[in-house]
C-alpha cells in the first residue's frame, strides 16, 4: 500500500494530516479544553465500539494508528484490542498517553488510566508521553529536575513497557529544558534541548505528536521529526503569544493559511 493512499485513525490534532487520508473517530465530544474552570465531556464509547466494529467488517487498512485522549475504562480496553490486533498485521501504533502535566493528572482524569495506558504503550511503535505522565506509567518520581543518568533511566523504563521508540517531552535535564527519547529504528538515544517559551497553551502536545507522526510516515529519523516538530509547536506559540484567551487552544487551522 502506498501511503499517501493509506489511512490514519487520528486524534484532536489530525488538522496536521501530511497530505494523508485521515479517519478521525472522536473519543469524546469535549465542551471546550479542560483548561476552563468548566467543561463536559459527552463519552463516545458506543460509537468508538460500533465504528471499529463497521471499520473492520469493511475491510478497512490502516498505515498508521494515533490514539489521544481516552476517556473510560471500556473504551481504553477497545481501543487497546483494536491496536494490539492491528499491530500484529504491521500497522504502526504511535500513543500520546494524553494525563496530565506538571506533576498532576488532569482534571476529571481518574487513576485508574495510568494502568490502562499501559496496556496500549505495550504495543505501540511509538509513544510520545511528557515528562509528568512518561513518570506516571513508569512509577518513576516526578521531580523538578533530573540528571542525564536519570532521564536514560526514564527512557528505558518506557520501553520495558513495550513500545519500540519514545519520545518523552517537558523534561528538565541537567538545568535545561529537554526532549529526550530513543529511536529503535536507529538504535539511538538522543536529547534535544530548546528554550522554554513563558506562555502556556493547551493543545501543543497534540500538535506536536501529529506533526512528528507525519515526519515519520514520511520517512524522517525519529530524531529529526523530534527536533522538528519542536520547531512547529514554537512557531505556533510565538506567532500566537498574544492572543487574549489562550485556554481556546492554538488556531492550528488559521497558521496554515
Amino acid at each position: 500500500m502506498r501511503l499517501r493512499q493509506g489511512r490514519a485513525l487520528g486524534h484532536a490534532a489530525g488538522t496536521v494530516a501530511h497530505g494523508y487520508r485521515i479517519h478521525n473517530l472522536p473519543t469524546a465530544l469535549v465542551s471546550d479544553t479542560l483548561n476552563y474552570p468548566k467543561f463536559y465531556i459527552h463519552d463516545t464509547t458506543e460509537y468508538v465500539r460500533q465504528s471499529l466494529a463497521i471499520w473492520e467488517e469493511l475491510g478497512f487498512e490502516f498505515d498508521a494508528i494515533s490514539t489521544g485522549f481516552i476517556v473510560t475504562e471500556e473504551e481504553t480496553r477497545i481501543i487497546s484490542d483494536f491496536c494490539h490486533r492491528r499491530a500484529q498485521k504491521g500497522t504502526r501504533v504511535f500513543v500520546d498517553p494524553i494525563m496530565g502535566d506538571n506533576g498532576k493528572l488532569y482534571a476529571g482524569v481518574p487513576e485508574s488510566t495510568i494502568g490502562l495506558m499501559r496496556s496500549l504503550v505495550e504495543c505501540a511503535d511509538y509513544a510520545v508521553p511528557n515528562y509528568t505522565e512518561a513518570c506516571l506509567l513508569t512509577d518513576t518520581p516526578i521531580a523538578e529536575e533530573i540528571t542525564a543518568d536519570e532521564a536514560r533511566t526514564l527512557v528505558d523504563a518506557m520501553l520495558a513497557l513495550g513500545t519500540k521508540s519514545v519520545v518523552i517531552t517537558s523534561a528538565k535535564v541537567d538545568g535545561a529544558s529537554a526532549v529526550i527519547g530513543y529511536d529503535h529504528v536507529a538504535g539511538e538515544y538522543f536529547e534535544i534541548p530548546f528554550e522554554l517559551i513563558p506562555v502556556y497553551f493547551p493543545g501543543t502536545g497534540d500538535t506536536f505528536s501529529a506533526v512528528l507522526m507525519g515526519r515519520v510516515m514520511n520517512g524522517w529519523s525519529l530524531q529529526r521529526a523530534t527536533a522538528d516538530a519542536m520547531r512547529v509547536v514554537a512557531e505556533l506559540i510565538e506567532r500566537n503569544a498574544d492572543q487574549e484567551d489562550k485556554s481556546a487552544g492554538l488556531p492550528i487551522e488559521a497558521c496554515w493559511m
